[in-house]
C-alpha cells in the first residue's frame, strides 16, 4: 500500500452507515489483502448477490491504479437448473477455455480476488454423483489457474460478502433482512472495518500472526499431535517445511494477506506421515453440499475409512477426486479464543470456520510452505513430502476440548495447545 493510499483513507465514525462500512471493507481488500499495483489488472470471481461490495471493490482498484478490472458472476439458479435439467454427460464438462484464459491472465501478472458467501447448501438436494463428477471436471480444468496460487506467484485475496441464502444459513430464526443486517455486521468485525484505522489494525494483526509463525519455525517440530473426542492424530510435518501466518510476498514481488479475515498459522504436512483417528468439529460446506460429523482414519499418510453424518457421498467423492485427494496438504492451527470463534456463530463457509479452529486440508500443498518450495518442481516437492492433488478442501479439527503436542526430531514432546489455546 502507498503511503499516499494510507493518507487518504477515512476514519470509520460511530455508528458508521452500510454504505460506509461496505466502502471500508472494499478498501481493505485492495490495499491490505490485495496490495494492487499500480498498472495490474484485477480479476475477479462474485456470486450476483455480491453485486454492490463487486462495484465498490472496482471503483478502488481503479483508484488504485488498475489497468482493468474483470468480473466473472456466478449464479445460483442457474446453476441449479444445470443439475436439474443438463445432459448426464455433460457432467464430466468443464469450461476449459475459461479456466485456460485465467491462468493465462495470472501468468500476464493479473492479481485475483475471490468473494465468498456462496449459499452452503445449494447442491444439498442434488444427485452426489453429478456433483462429484462436476467437482471433478472443474478441478480439473482449473488446476493450471490454482498451481499458480497454491505457488504464491502472484498477489491473490479472499473477502466476504453477505448473501440471502447465507444469511440464513447463520440466522435460521430471524428475517431475512434481520438475518443479512446481521451477517453483515459479522464479516465487518472479522475483517477489522470497525477499527479506527482498519490498516493499522491489519498491519498490528499480521505482526502477531508472523511472530507465532516464527516461534514455531524455531522449534523445528517433527510431528504435531492433536488429541481430544474423537481425535487422536498425528501429522508429521514435511521436511524442511515453513510455517506461515498472516501476509505474504508472491512471487511477483507484491505483499497479499491471501485471506480477508485470518487468524491462523500453517504449514506442510508430509503427505506419508499422518497416523491416526480424527473428528471434525465444525460443518464443512464443500461445492454446495454440507458435510457434517466427518471421521476419518488415516494410515501411512492416507484415508483408509471414512464416515460422515450428513454428505457422507459427497465426502467419498471427493476423497476419490484423484490420488492425492485422500493425504493432506495444509496443516494450521488456531486458537480457541480467536474473535470468530468467540462470536459463537457458524458460518457454514471455510473463510470463516477455518480461522475459528485449527484444521487440516485434504489435497493440494502450498509449495511456499516448504523452504525453496516455489522454485522446486514437483517431484522434488513430492520428495520433501508436499502432496499434489487436484483439490484443496480445508475442514476443521479444533475445539476448546482439543489438546496439541510438538514432537521434536529427538521424540522430546511440548504442549503446543490446552483446551484449544496456545500454551
Amino acid at each position: 500500500m502507498s503511503a499516499a493510499a494510507a493518507t487518504a483513507a477515512p476514519i470509520v465514525k460511530p455508528h458508521a452507515t452500510h454504505a460506509a462500512r461496505l466502502d471500508r471493507l472494499a478498501s481493505v481488500a485492495i490495499e491490505v489483502g490485495l496490495g494492487l499495483a499500480r498498472g495490474q489488472e484485477l480479476l475477479i470471481t462474485a456470486s450476483l448477490d455480491a453485486l454492490p461490495l463487486v462495484r465498490r471493490i472496482t471503483e478502488h482498484a481503479y483508484r488504485a491504479g488498475a489497468s482493468l478490472v474483470t468480473t466473472f458472476y456466478t449464479d445460483d439458479e442457474a446453476t441449479l437448473a444445470r443439475f436439474r435439467y443438463a445432459p448426464d454427460a455433460s457432467f464430466d464438462t468443464a469450461a476449459t477455455w475459461l479456466q485456460d484464459g485465467v491462468a493465462q491472465a495470472f501468468r500476464n501478472n493479473a492479481a485475483r480476488m475471490a468473494i465468498a458467501g456462496a449459499n452452503p447448501a445449494l447442491l444439498a438436494k442434488e444427485d452426489p454423483e453429478k456433483v462429484g463428477r462436476a467437482n471433478r471436471a472443474f478441478s480439473k480444468a482449473s488446476r493450471p489457474a490454482m498451481e499458480l496460487i497454491t505457488r504464491h506467484a502472484i498477489n491473490w485475496t479472499i473477502v466476504a460478502a453477505a448473501t440471502p441464502a447465507w444469511a440464513a444459513a447463520v440466522f435460521p430464526g430471524e428475517t431475512k433482512k434481520v438475518a443479512m443486517a446481521k451477517l453483515w455486521d459479522a464479516i465487518f468485525a472479522a475483517s477489522r472495518v470497525d477499527a479506527p484505522d482498519p490498516v493499522a489494525a491489519w498491519q498490528a494483526h499480521d505482526e502477531g500472526l508472523r511472530k507465532r509463525a516464527a516461534l514455531l519455525n524455531e522449534r523445528r517440530y517433527s510431528t504435531l499431535h492433536f488429541r481430544g473426542p474423537g481425535t487422536d492424530l498425528r501429522v508429521g510435518l514435511a521436511d524442511d517445511h515453513v510455517w506461515m501466518g498472516g501476509g505474504t510476498t508472491a512471487g511477483n514481488g507484491l505483499a497479499c494477506i491471501p485471506n480477508i479475515p485470518t487468524e491462523e498459522v500453517f504449514t506442510t504436512p508430509h503427505c506419508k506421515r499422518v497416523e491416526g483417528t480424527v473428528t471434525s468439529t465444525k460443518p464443512l460446506s464443500y461445492q454446495g453440499t454440507l458435510i457434517d460429523g466427518i471421521q476419518v482414519r488415516f494410515e501411512g499418510g492416507r484415508v483408509v475409512e471414512s464416515h460422515a453424518s450428513q454428505g457422507e457421498a459427497v465426502l467419498r467423492k471427493m476423497l476419490e477426486t484423484d490420488e492425492g485427494a485422500s493425504q493432506l496438504g495444509e496443516v494450521a492451527l488456531v486458537p480457541h479464543s480467536s474473535p470468530i470463534a468467540a462470536s459463537e456463530l457458524l458460518f457454514s463457509n471455510t473463510l470463516f470456520d477455518e480461522n475459528a479452529a485449527s484444521h487440516i486440508a485434504l489435497g493440494q500443498a502450498y509449495s511456499t510452505c516448504i523452504r525453496g518450495g516455489d522454485t522446486m518442481n514437483a517431484a522434488a516437492l513430492a520428495d520433501k513430502g508436499a502432496n499434489d492433488s487436484l483439490i484443496h478442501v480445508d475442514w476443521m479439527i479444533g475445539s476448546g476440548e482439543i489438546d496439541l503436542d510438538g514432537i521434536t526430531a529427538a521424540e522430546a514432546t511440548e504442549p503446543l495447545m490446552r483446551k484449544g489455546e496456545w500454551v
